[in-house]
């Protein structure tokens, strides 16, 4: 998180969750042509420091059983607002059901890994600029 944090600095500066995975490059790349459209791998531009983290993240977040949160985590959550608390379980949660289901899927383990990097970077903008 800390990561994340000091190699922002403002999330202000991005308007949307879209534009700040834009920024990271964590959208899917597009070549149209005409009526047709065709979407490939992440596009890979701008920071890939945060990028890496969050792909981290990812791998040790859809470890964990769904629902069920570690005596370590909870310690840590002593003294938190509960509102915060709250969003991060939501999210938590949301996640680890999607990774799930797009396995289930048959979706390659990378292509989840990387959705769930996406949407987890959605959750942290949205916590950072106070939009819970």
């Amino acid at each position: 998180a800390m990561t994340v944090h000091v190699e922002i600095a403002d999330f202000t500066r991005f308007p949307t969750a879209k534009a700040f995975m834009a920024y990271l490059g964590l959208t899917p790349s597009e070549s149209s042509s005409g009526d047709k459209i065709s979407r490939s791998s992440i596009t890979k531009q701008g920071n890939s420091t945060v990028r890496s983290t969050l792909v981290e993240c990812a791998h040790a977040l859809v470890k964990g059983t769904i629902g069920l949160k570690s005596k370590r985590v909870k310690a840590r959550q002593k003294g938190q607002q509960s509102e915060v608390i709250s969003y991060a379980d939501r999210a938590v949660e949301r996640l680890q059901r999607k990774y799930h289901r797009m396995m289930h899927q048959g979706k390659p383990r990378n292509v989840a890994i990387t959705a769930i990097a996406r949407e987890l970077g959605c959750f942290i903008w949205g916590l950072e600029t106070g939009k819970i």
